[in-house]
């Protein structure tokens, strides 16, 4: 099996609405802001195949689908379909996409399911082919959202999800579509029943995985959110994300799982350390996954 890092359309959002509580004297450091306090993201998706005998896609980023208005507003950069465009690069189509798995349906994170906006046209999917893979605890967010977070949804989505009649809710650690070679775990700290997905290592050691990838989604968006204080002001309860984030890097550090981010715009893959005080922290950090084996 094979891994690609797909860039999507970039955006740009507020330093402040990222980082939650953590002052900006910190974490300017770590993302330097523009004159409009915004931070560079990147909205990367992960591509591996053959898995469980198909081609599978872990995200699809934000996307082209706005109104010229509405991509201003929220900080899209790029004005066309950016990881259509990745795709081809690495050699795929759209309807070679088998599979697509989604850790939740935050716009940001399932825009990129959709064609680019032509005035006039309704949203529709670009992935032809591809079965569809959600928590059933986050799909029930998207079709009834919080006043909160509604503005984070796409109205349309969860229609064309359905009509494909490839959809398939998931609630266990394991789903129909990829069997035992997908792990999932679950989180609540960024939005209801957010859905980890772990392309399970090759390696066992006492019946347990090792040397697998994460795709980390909202519970770790880069490389600065891996130290556990860090959080979103995004984020709809920070201290269970927290602790969520504690017991999940535990586990991947022991396990020696590698963290895939979508929002680092400088860093891919990278795995776990802790030091002696317990603080999280990544080392082998990856800029770009081109065809790399998972053992590698």
């Amino acid at each position: 099996m094979k891994l690609w890092s797909l860039m999507g359309n970039s955006q740009k959002l507020d330093g402040g609405a990222m980082f939650g509580n953590a002052p900006r004297a910190m974490w300017s450091r770590w993302a330097a802001p523009d004159d409009a306090n915004r931070i560079a993201l990147a909205c990367r998706a992960l591509l591996a195949t053959p898995l469980a005998g198909r081609t599978v896609l872990f995200e699809a980023g934000i996307g082209a689908f706005f109104e010229p208005k509405l991509r201003e507003r929220y900080g899209v950069v790029e004005d066309r379909h950016v990881l259509l465009e990745s795709l081809a690069d690495a050699g795929f189509a759209p309807e070679d996409i088998d599979v697509v798995v989604l850790s939740h349906l935050h716009f940001d994170h399932a825009g990129g399911l959709l064609a680019p906006y032509r005035e006039g046209e309704p949203p529709r999917l670009v992935f032809p082919n591809a079965s569809y893979l959600v928590g059933r605890e986050h799909w029930q967010r998207a079709v009834a959202p919080h006043a909160r977070d509604r503005a984070s949804f796409i109205p349309e989505l969860p229609g064309l999800l359905e009509a494909t009649g490839r959809l398939e809710l998931v609630d266990d650690e394991y789903s129909g579509t990829l069997g035992q070679t997908v792990r999932f775990h679950f989180s609540d700290g960024h939005t209801p029943g957010l859905m980890l997905a772990e392309i399970v290592g090759p390696e066992r050691v006492d019946g347990q995985a090792h040397g697998g990838v994460v795709f980390c989604a909202d519970l770790i968006p880069g490389r600065p959110w891996v130290h556990v204080p860090i959080t979103m002001g995004y984020d709809r309860n920070a201290e269970l994300l927290i602790d969520e984030k504690q017991a999940f890097l535990a586990d991947k550090l022991a396990r020696n799982v590698h963290l895939f981010f979508t929002h680092d715009p400088e860093c891919a893959l990278a795995g776990v350390t802790r030091d002696e005080r317990g603080r999280y922290a990544t080392e082998h950090e990856v800029t770009e996954l081109r065809a790399r084996s998972l053992a590698a």
